[in-house]
């Protein structure tokens, strides 16, 4: 067991309430204050010990990770505000699918799987089918079960829920908890890609011109993060900032100070756009003191935010029902192009007319399609100017035409008109960032 490893089990083993410091974590493990430091910020991320301002860190319960990956039962249960009947045993098992019990036990039981959720009224018969086969029970209508049902749920440790919401309702508010965990699995961070620290190559403050160069040889890579003592970041080293130095020369006297980096918790699209506008090949992964714990190269970016867009959408987002409304008509020459929307009532704001969210919306998707169809590059928003002349009413069609103005290497311009009965309602002009060609 690591040093470190030892720090975070004495952490985990004090009792609640107890203080800790640095400086009595390395006495008492014999350990530096460096290390010290860095469990127990990592003890701080996991939710072993927390940081009160006025009263220092203290030991504290295992904080529940709030983003999570698997809907359990226990989790239908807040969302539903329901109470458990029997099967408590089951509730933190993750949830697969849910069945409106709706139809006869017959036929039924073809949809029914392990893990499953049915939900059905004061049908015994449904209970029964349903927990024999490996499936909770969801009882809508806030009725009572029997005690054979009961101690069946308890038997085959699946939990029996309640609810007073109507079936309708229940089975709305389930799907949209699947629907939100689904669109949540589809955002990749940082921490899904990155390179670990223990596989990155980099250079300490110490090092010399002489050891980058060797790095290079035997890496091939020519850009590396510095890190100091305590392996925090502190600088990047490319061979623009090594060239004609000394070979005996520091790399903390030629390294570029203060770079990019990023947080593993972060979103790989928000980086990459960082990336791009950069001309970033690689941004090294730092904790919130700045600790190494990995790299990302540009590359890596790319192909996930690419592979991101090509992929069908396991689950359909607001902006997804927008830019499915979007149908482009022509392209009257190169670089123009010409799409239709209609108004739904879904798209309007308190006074009935087109919202100003979603005409960004518009914007936004009319803005990169035309980049894609027109030039094969994928591209992200940087900035939008919007001029707003006319208020578009619902059910209102509505004709959006885009110009590019220009393109460059990274980054484009495009204008917008939006009409309604050829009568100009808005005008934008759009700048967006340029991925590589697809």
């Amino acid at each position: 067991m690591t040093k470190h490893d030892q720090i975070l089990a004495h952490i985990e083993s004090l009792p609640v309430g107890d203080k800790i410091s640095v400086r009595g974590i390395a006495k008492m493990l014999s350990v530096s204050e460096g290390t010290a430091y860095r469990a127990i910020k990592e003890a701080e991320n996991v939710g072993l010990v927390s940081t009160i301002q006025r009263v220092g860190t203290i030991r504290i319960e295992t904080k529940a990770k709030e983003n999570i990956k698997n809907l359990t039962f226990k989790e239908i249960v807040k969302i539903i505000d329901g109470d458990v009947l029997a099967g408590k045993k089951g509730l933190k098992k993750p949830l697969d699918k849910f069945i409106i019990g709706a139809m006869t036990e017959k036929s039924m039981l073809r949809y029914i799987t392990p893990g499953a959720l049915m939900i059905v009224g004061d049908r015994e018969g449904v209970q029964r089918l349903a927990l024999n086969n490996g499936a909770a029970v969801l009882l809508t209508g806030g009725f009572e079960v029997s005690q054979n049902i009961i101690d069946l749920a308890d038997e085959v440790k699946m939990p029996i829920l309640r609810t007073s919401h109507d079936t309708f309702t229940v089975g709305t508010l389930i799907n949209r908890a699947i629907s939100d965990q689904m669109i949540k699995k589809d955002i990749v961070l940082v921490e899904d890609i990155q390179t670990p620290e223990s596989e990155t190559r980099y250079m300490t403050t110490k090092d010399t011109v002489e050891d980058y160069f060797k790095l290079v040889e035997k890496t091939g890579y020519t850009r590396f993060p510095v890190v100091n003592k305590s392996n925090r970041l502190v600088g990047m080293v490319t061979a623009k900032d090594v060239s004609d130095k000394s070979l005996t020369q520091s790399i903390e006297k030629v390294m570029t100070k203060d770079p990019r980096h990023a947080k593993s918790h972060m979103s790989v699209a928000s980086i990459g756009h960082q990336m791009i506008w950069d001309g970033l090949e690689i941004i090294p992964v730092v904790e919130d003191d700045l600790t190494l714990v990995g790299i990302i190269s540009r590359q890596d970016v790319m192909r996930t935010v690419q592979l991101a867009q090509k992929q069908p959408q396991a689950a359909h987002k607001l902006t997804d029902h927008i830019t499915n409304q979007i149908v482009e008509k022509e392209m009257p020459e190169k670089g123009d192009a010409v799409f239709t929307f209609v108004v739904t009532p879904q798209m309007i704001n308190n006074l009935g007319t087109l919202s100003f969210g979603v005409l960004n919306q518009i914007i936004s998707s009319v803005v990169r399609s035309t980049m894609l169809s027109r030039y094969n590059f994928h591209s992200v928003i940087e900035q939008s100017s919007l001029y707003y002349f006319k208020l578009i009413q619902m059910d209102s069609e509505i004709e959006i035409r885009t110009q590019v103005i220009e393109v460059g290497r990274r980054s484009g311009k495009v204008e917008v008109s939006v009409y309604k009965d050829n009568i100009v309602s808005a005008k934008a002009i759009a700048v967006c960032q340029l991925m590589d060609p697809v």
